[in-house]
């Protein structure tokens, strides 16, 4: 897997910490950096370890399943990239996630983080059948989803709430779309 394919994963799997981070924004009433660094240190933080975690499962029995472990790839990434797409576009998804105030309530950003990130758990077993090096695949997923959420608290402040949809439809078809490239790159269609 390229460091371009890494990006890709982490931008996708940053998408619903950014969209978050777009509602911890809208409920500032300015812009507080030290909180904005406080919640992208959560999000990005949970988004490495997450993929790690997967990891680790899936290393236990990736040597059962490789000669299907595309096809595995392939189904984890659809169904977590459909279920992105399924939630943004979903009536009454526009509140949900968002904080009220200007005081940050670590309790509710630490269920948040996790959250958040579960779907990286799921990609980091399909990491394990990929042979992904994985230090170098958390990193590139931490410190993408830590950037996207920095700047998701500030465009929030900003601009509103109108990017939230937009940035979960983003994730979920990027992800869709590196599932489909894994499997058709294994069945040798893709080069």
């Amino acid at each position: 897997m390229t460091f371009f394919d890494l990006l890709l994963i982490g931008i996708g799997l940053s998408m619903d910490a950014a969209a978050v981070s777009i509602c911890q924004g809208l409920s500032m009433k300015r812009l507080n950096w030290r909180h904005a660094g406080i919640i992208a240190l959560f999000f990005g933080g949970f988004q490495g370890l997450m993929p790690l975690t997967g990891w680790l499962l899936g290393s236990q029995f990736s040597a059962y399943i490789q000669n299907v472990d595309h096809w595995a790839a392939f189904i984890l990434l659809g169904l977590i990239g459909g279920n992105m797409l399924r939630e943004a576009l979903s009536p009454g998804e526009e509140e949900e996630g968002c904080a009220g105030g200007d005081r940050l309530d670590y309790k509710q950003l630490f269920l948040m983080a996790i959250a958040t990130s579960i779907d990286a758990l799921a990609v980091g077993v399909t990491f394990a059948f990929l042979k992904v090096l994985i230090f170098q695949a958390v990193a590139v997923i931490a410190v993408t989803t830590f950037c996207l959420s920095l700047a998701g608290v500030a465009v929030g402040n900003y601009f509103g709430a109108r990017y939230k949809k937009g940035a979960e439809v983003t994730g979920g078809i990027i992800l869709i779309l590196l599932g489909t490239k894994i499997l058709l790159e294994h069945i040798g269609l893709l080069g």
